[in-house]
């Protein structure tokens, strides 16, 4: 039983009124847990061990998410669940805000991220449900460039201007860490209280699943079909080996490269405020990203998947070299540092149009599509869970040095490598579909 909608004969008016900001609503809550809420732990004291370890595992809703999507489906509309994630988030971030004035602030604001989390992966499955349902081919294709750049402006909202803001709040205006994370906090809270209210009056439902009012057992089956035509696909074993470990050096550098940027030159870091690292983020190496990810696009575009497939993978890991010369040098100019960071931002952005593109063209494909590709990001989110993890283990193990945990960086990126090459392709007619590079 598919459980993929048709869609929708009838174009619907204003797509502008929704996709931009539907997006964006996507972008912001992802990058938030993902990466922002470590920067705030760091500024706030928490050990880089407890940061690594603990917030790896808020990446597990986006994990188990395709264990629960079916069972969206025979209730409600897809744009009811959107709008419903939406003011979830805002109520847990901004108890995330109220959370950090408390002694126990790590636990308790940990549990408000994982309900965001949760809320966020849920988003991601109906948001985009919501799209392919609701614009025709043709417009999912106008629009797919639109979609990418306006989840990569959340992040950058989320990873630049909000960071830099704290700086500036810290470094600036005296505020304690404690402040300036607590008035973050409740701003992100009040834009996704802002973005339910537009979309409950904008965003349209998405059309209705063939399960739709057939209850539980229904969605049971529906799971269960999706699941075992997965695991049929032909040579689908070293796919999820090729799509585990294509990121698997670029795990540890997202969890750790911001922490090592922040933490003090004493102890091997390179001692940035959040203000130099928010503009970074922010500025240059959001452009870089963007440029990256369409010079990739075209690559795939003009060679196709296959042929361009290790070339993409080199470029996302070798400028994990970036990075090794970093802890290394240790240089204290903030341009030069900048320049550095770019090359290696550059590339995450070429490389994961690779990445992107190998899980829609080879293990999307399907009667379960949409729940198939929901499955090959749930593979790369636990890719980002377990590398975080890692980090947490690895760093102590190495003495707390910088040097030698980017080393074992390096020696992570090579396993990539080697599986792109030899990475299987099904038999089927190769096309290229613009890659937004975002979630």
């Amino acid at each position: 039983m598919s459980i993929e909608p048709a869609v929708p004969a009838k174009k619907p008016a204003h797509l502008l009124l929704w996709v931009p900001s539907l997006y964006l609503a996507m972008g912001l809550p992802n990058v938030t847990v993902g990466a922002v809420a470590a920067i705030m732990y760091k500024n706030m004291g928490v050990s880089i061990e407890d940061i690594a370890t603990y917030t790896s595992w808020l990446y597990l809703p986006w994990v188990l998410k395709p264990l629960w999507s079916p069972f969206l489906e025979p209730f409600r509309t897809k744009g009811f669940w959107v709008v419903s994630m939406e003011f979830v988030m805002m109520a847990a971030l901004g108890l995330v805000a109220f959370s950090l004035k408390v002694p126990g602030f790590f636990v308790l604001s940990l549990m408000f991220f994982w309900i965001t989390a949760f809320a966020s992966a849920t988003q991601d499955i109906v948001a985009d449900g919501v799209f392919m349902t609701t614009a025709s081919l043709k417009d999912q294709a106008r629009y797919s460039g639109l979609q990418g750049m306006c989840w990569n402006l959340g992040a950058v909202i989320a990873s630049g201007l909000l960071v830099t803001l704290t700086g500036k709040m810290h470094d600036d205006w005296g505020f304690s860490w404690q402040h300036c994370w607590t008035i973050i906090m409740v701003l992100v809270a009040v834009a996704m209280g802002g973005f339910g209210f537009w979309h409950a009056r904008v965003l349209p439902p998405g059309a209705s699943s063939p399960i739709h009012g057939h209850g539980i057992r229904t969605a049971f089956l529906s799971l269960r079909d999706s699941w075992i035509s997965f695991f049929k696909k032909p040579g689908i074993w070293f796919m999820i080996v090729v799509v585990f470990f294509y990121r698997f050096g670029e795990g540890f550098i997202e969890k750790m490269g911001p922490l090592f940027l922040l933490d003090d030159r004493a102890v091997g870091g390179l001692g940035l405020s959040n203000q130099i690292q928010g503009s970074i983020n922010g500025s240059v190496g959001t452009i870089a990203f963007i440029i990256g990810a369409f010079l990739g696009g075209f690559l795939a575009a003009k060679m196709t998947l296959r042929r361009s497939f290790f070339i993409l993978a080199v470029a996302l890991n070798l400028p994990h070299l970036t990075y090794f010369y970093l802890s290394h040098a240790l240089p204290t100019d903030h341009s030069w540092i900048a320049m550095i960071v770019v090359i290696e931002k550059f590339g995450f952005g070429m490389g994961s149009v690779g990445h992107m593109l190998y899980m829609m063209q080879q293990l999307a494909p399907g009667p379960f599509k949409m729940t198939h590709y929901a499955f090959a990001t749930g593979i790369m989110a636990l890719t980002k869970l377990s590398t975080g993890w890692m980090s947490g283990k690895v760093f102590p193990y190495f003495g707390h040095s910088y040097p030698k945990f980017f080393t074992f960086v390096l020696i992570a990126s090579i396993p990539p490598l080697v599986f792109a090459w030899l990475a299987p392709f099904r038999e089927h007619n190769e096309t290229c579909p613009t890659a937004g590079a975002g979630h």
